[in-house]
């Protein structure tokens, strides 16, 4: 067995293991990054592609921010629409500056992985039977298998960075975590396409026939998505009848629709919300996805998880620069306290926004009512502009 010996032991190479372990080398501490997938499934997955105010600064203090000031497409405003029309609500107006990065998470990730291979510390990739242990203790254990050699990592603390399906908080007693859920009786078809964008800012749009949402990845591939049944075949929705459900759900009376081109992939993203609490278990500490996840109608599960590996790499620098603890005492409580908040914004997105298999003519009149109020409101947008480009991270 080989044995290595680091101070923070990292579960995960998304985006949240990958920004904490480059967070905690420019302050001189050592970790090690391990990775079931491949790097290259780990570039290519798609997943959000909407960055905060909050985190574009953070990456760009941190020196990993170059391409994305230079690719990114910052947006400072997004459109509601329903009945027909778009209506413009002016974030930067409203927010004094603030705005949204479109950059996607394969750029975030690539971004990182070349920080963290340019600093020589160790980024293991495609490793096999991951166990954490002694996490109760002064010296957890990460135990995995690479290139067919089983090694075993002894550290100060572990962070749990490897998403909702990771081995991280499932080797947490369940009687020691209280667990918040709700799941949506609804889905996403989402898709890529060459298609150059024919409007500069996101569309979020209620219709009767569900809600849908136009997007973009750059300059010349669109990101589109349908709402869906959670059980949807996919292989029911040709190209065609996928732009022909776009047009109807998206085109406004102004002549607006968005372009077509060749789609280029296809899938269906589950919507829930789930909050485990507390993020730490003795000197395992949970981050991002493996410990909320968020409809992604708000744009905020990238972002939250570059504000958890924040707050903890200040609390690990600061236990090794003073012996002070309260930081990491306190990690749990603060992020949960912004989670909450996301969870509290990404649930209103969502309900008035999608058209629910229970909801009565009602509930129809009752999302155009609000929908008409936080397009005519000063305060009621302000309040959106300030959730969407991100609350403050400390």
């Amino acid at each position: 067995m080989k044995q290595l010996r680091t101070q923070i032991g990292i579960v995960g190479a998304g985006p949240a293991g990958l920004l904490l372990g480059h967070l905690l080398h420019l302050e001189g501490i050592d970790s090690v990054i391990t990775e079931n997938r491949s790097r290259q499934y780990v570039i290519e997955r798609v997943r959000a592609g909407v960055l905060e105010q909050s985190t574009v600064d953070l990456m760009v203090q941190s020196g990993v921010g170059a391409r994305l000031l230079k690719e990114g497409m910052r947006h400072e405003g997004i459109y509601l629409s329903f009945g027909g029309m778009r209506h413009r609500i002016d974030m930067a107006d409203l927010t004094h500056g603030r705005a949204i990065t479109v950059y996607g998470q394969n750029e975030v990730v690539t971004d990182l992985i070349d920080a963290r291979i340019a600093t020589g510390r160790p980024l293991l990739f495609e490793v096999d039977e991951v166990a954490v242990d002694s996490f109760d203790t002064s010296e957890p254990v990460i135990r995995f298998s690479h290139e067919g050699e089983p090694h075993e990592i002894r550290c100060d603390f572990i962070a749990g960075c490897d998403g909702f399906h990771g081995i991280c908080r499932q080797s947490i007693r369940p009687a020691d975590l209280r667990i918040y859920e709700r799941v949506y009786p609804f889905a996403w078809l989402g898709i890529l396409a060459h298609a150059a964008p024919s409007c500069d800012e996101l569309v979020y749009s209620l219709h009767d026939r569900g809600f849908a949402l136009f997007s973009m990845r750059s300059p010349s591939v669109t990101r589109l998505y349908l709402q869906c049944e959670p059980d949807e075949d996919l292989s029911r929705w040709a190209d065609d009848r996928i732009w022909e459900e776009l047009d109807a759900r998206l085109s406004t009376s102004d002549g607006w629709r968005p372009n077509r081109g060749e789609i280029i992939q296809k899938g269906i993203t589950g919507m829930r919300s789930f909050v485990a609490e507390p993020m730490r278990s003795g000197r395992l500490f949970l981050a991002g996805d493996a410990a909320h996840i968020v409809p992604p109608t708000g744009a905020k599960g990238l972002n939250l998880a570059a504000s958890d590996v924040r707050n903890l790499a200040i609390a690990l620098v600061a236990h090794y620069r003073s012996g002070c603890d309260q930081l990491l005492d306190e990690y749990s409580d603060k992020c949960l306290r912004r989670i909450w908040k996301a969870q509290r914004f990404s649930y209103w997105m969502t309900s008035m926004l999608h058209r629910s298999p229970e909801a009565n003519s009602f509930d129809r009149r009752r999302q155009i009512a609000e929908l008409d109020y936080v397009t005519g409101s000063r305060a009621a947008m302000t309040s959106l502009a300030e959730n969407y480009t991100g609350l403050p991270m400390d």
